[in-house]
């Protein structure tokens, strides 16, 4: 059952990647320029103060994990890293193969 959960929040998150990616096509063919929305401009967009909140902790846990990785991760544009998540989502929670010769009962 959490199996199916998590591909379904997999799937939603491939889904809203395949949003942004139409609404950035459709952008740029309106305005003639290629912009992609960042990451980190949509979460602010949507809660900015849990993105500080969240600032706040990371660089108190780990200084070093906010401009090594997370920063980089909220410059990325919003329909990649949400294709990438759910693709891994699905990926990992993925059915398991059939044992051949035994059954699961």
């Amino acid at each position: 059952m959490i199996r199916g959960f998590f591909r379904l929040i997999g799937l939603l998150l491939l889904a809203g990647g395949f949003v942004f990616m139409v609404y950035d096509g459709a952008r740029f063919v309106a305005d003639q320029v290629l912009r992609f929305t960042r990451f980190g401009q949509f979460w602010n967009d949507i809660h900015q103060s849990s993105q500080l909140a969240f600032r706040t902790w990371v660089e108190g846990a780990a200084p070093w994990l906010w401009n090594g990785i997370v920063k980089v991760l909220l410059d990325q544009p919003v329909f990649a890293v949400l294709g990438v998540a759910g693709i891994l989502l699905m990926l990992l929670f993925r059915p398991r193969k059939p044992l051949i010769g035994y059954s699961r009962d």
